[in-house]
């Protein structure tokens, strides 16, 4: 019954922003871990930011990208800023199940729940 629906996906050129959405339902997550994580072409999933007691981000993405929620609306929201070819992925919402565990973005373990993933294309 929970569903994460991502959002707000394109093609841009480089330098450009996007805003991603992230809207669950049957979920509510006030103090549950939610994140981003990519996955380019011929590559392994990469973990992007997540929102677990604190904000983490890629060392890849700091200073350009900002991961924030709207608790009301149960939506999670990636501001990606100055953006660059390498950004170019598939990129998904993930949830956790629990409010008492804390995955991190370095493994795809412990998170329970997945978007369908919203395409982001930087071109030079």
């Amino acid at each position: 019954q929970v569903q994460l629906v991502e959002s707000g996906g394109g093609s841009v050129q480089a330098g450009g922003s996007l805003r991603l959405s992230c809207v669950t339902s049957g979920y509510t997550y006030s103090s549950y871990c939610m994140g981003w994580f990519r996955q380019a072409p011929g590559k392994e999933h990469e973990g992007v930011a997540t929102v677990c007691g604190g904000t983490y981000y890629a060392d890849s993405v700091k200073g350009r990208f900002t991961i924030s929620g709207d608790r009301a609306k149960n939506s999670l929201f990636l501001q990606m800023n100055s953006l660059k070819p390498e950004d170019t992925a598939m990129y998904y919402c993930a949830a956790d199940s629990s409010p008492f565990t804390k995955p991190t973005m370095d493994s795809l373990r412990g998170w329970d729940y997945w978007g369908q993933g919203t395409q982001v294309t930087v071109s030079s």
